[in-house]
């Protein structure tokens, strides 16, 4: 037992708990509409596309949050007005905005003297150096989470699997879109201290996705992806406290780990005979 609980008694590692569980549950609220609506390059690229932001807000002494935030917002127009040229495809715009905010980010923060160890948080995150302070910001973010989700629940769901049907209902698919991916937004910004712009897709993804093949409504995948983020922040901080790996990267890690065994164990359940389950 001293083995499971003794890190968490640290008060930096208690910190870090409690901020990767809030994030496992605003990644699971915004991550279950990504992996219905097929947005995950979208939210990838979105999560590179805030570097920018950061690290001109780390040069001039501003807040990250709020460069970040801006970084992504400039990124989703971006990609809204590329796709609107009928000879370009949506994912050519991604990726054209995703490599050209990704390098612009890099080129920015190489003008600080610390280029390495900056880059490195940046991309990386520093989940054992969340503060009181964080805690707070990502707790409004969940409840800002909460809203969205309860809200637009109705209107979400009919843009996840039929934007036209959507409009025949008067659900204003548009303005849907503009909502889920503020969603997301609020997903990826809230989270890139802990997990880093890299790493975050692997929070926003893997869960949700390792839930989407055990449940079919949209609150149960919710619920079961929050449960997984939070047993992923628990394996990767244990890990990471007992073996010196870096604390983002292994609790990514373990997110995506858990989606292959959820992957091995659903392949199992379906070759047992129905009349034997």
């Amino acid at each position: 037992m001293e083995w499971l609980t003794g890190p968490f008694e640290v008060g930096f590692v208690a910190r870090a708990l409690w901020g990767g569980l809030l994030v496992a549950v605003i990644c699971a609220l915004a991550g279950t509409w990504v992996v219905l609506r097929g947005m995950a390059f979208m939210s990838d690229a979105m999560a590179h596309g805030m570097l920018p932001g950061v690290a001109i807000a780390s040069l001039l002494g501003g807040s990250l949050l709020l460069g970040a935030a801006l970084s992504s917002v400039a990124m989703a127009l971006g990609v809204t007005a590329l796709s609107r040229s009928s000879r370009l495809s949506r994912d050519t715009g991604i990726g054209l905005l995703f490599v050209g905010m990704l390098a612009a980010g890099v080129i920015i923060v190489s003008r600080s003297q610390s280029f390495a160890v900056d880059l490195t948080g940046f991309l990386f995150g520093d989940v054992l150096a969340v503060r009181g302070s964080d805690l707070l910001v990502l707790a409004g973010a969940l409840v800002a989470a909460l809203l969205i989700t309860v809200a637009c629940h109705r209107s979400f769901t009919a843009l996840a699997f039929d934007r036209r049907k959507a409009a025949t209902l008067g659900l204003r698919p548009g303005l849907a879109q503009g909502l889920m991916t503020a969603l997301l937004t609020l997903a990826i910004v809230a989270s890139f201290h802990v997990v880093g712009t890299l790493l975050v897709f692997g929070l926003l993804i893997a869960p949700p996705a390792a839930m989407a093949l055990w449940a079919d409504r949209i609150p149960a995948i919710m619920a079961g992806a929050a449960l997984i983020g939070a047993v992923a922040t628990v394996c990767g901080l244990l890990i990471s406290w007992h073996f010196g790996t870096a604390a983002g990267a292994t609790v990514a890690a373990s997110a995506v780990a858990c989606f292959f065994v959820s992957v091995l164990a659903a392949s199992v359940r379906d070759r047992i005979p129905a009349t034997d389950r």
